[in-house]
């Protein structure tokens, strides 16, 4: 991990809600508005923002848990901005703060940690998953 990640690192942008980030079950649209899945999406990605400057060239990061609450919507059309603030870190995880609001109101706020890890490890990791598999079918 490169230095200068600390708390209080933050990321944000906006999106303007698109119909394809609706709610939808077996094809069937539940609400015109900003689904709970693309809104952890977007907050994810924000998390992930805040740690990209700081990751050597053999390091990566991934999702490691989620806590996240989905508070009010935002319609189809409206500009939603995500935040990504750094809580806390250490050798192995960053903890941040994100949130989702529009003009109008919040839409969603939690928290996001990730857990840092070589690529080669993470490499090693999944070829051994995939000969798992192979040998099991």
């Amino acid at each position: 991990m490169k230095e200068g990640l600390v708390p209080g690192i933050t990321a944000d942008f906006s999106i303007i809600v698109e119909e394809s980030m609706m709610p939808a079950f077996d094809g069937e649209v539940v609400h015109p508005v900003l689904s709970t899945v693309s809104m952890i999406y977007y907050m994810e990605k924000a998390g992930r923002y805040v740690i990209l400057p700081y990751l050597e060239d053999d390091e990566e990061g991934a999702g490691f848990s989620i806590d996240i609450k989905h508070i009010g919507p935002a319609v189809v059309g409206q500009v939603v901005r995500f935040k990504a603030v750094c809580t806390e870190v250490n050798e192995k995880r960053v903890v941040c703060e994100v949130t989702a609001h529009t003009n109008l109101n919040i839409v969603g706020q939690g928290s996001f940690i990730q857990a840092f890890f070589k690529k080669t490890d993470m490499a090693k990791r999944i070829e051994r998953i995939q000969e798992q598999i192979r040998i099991g079918s």
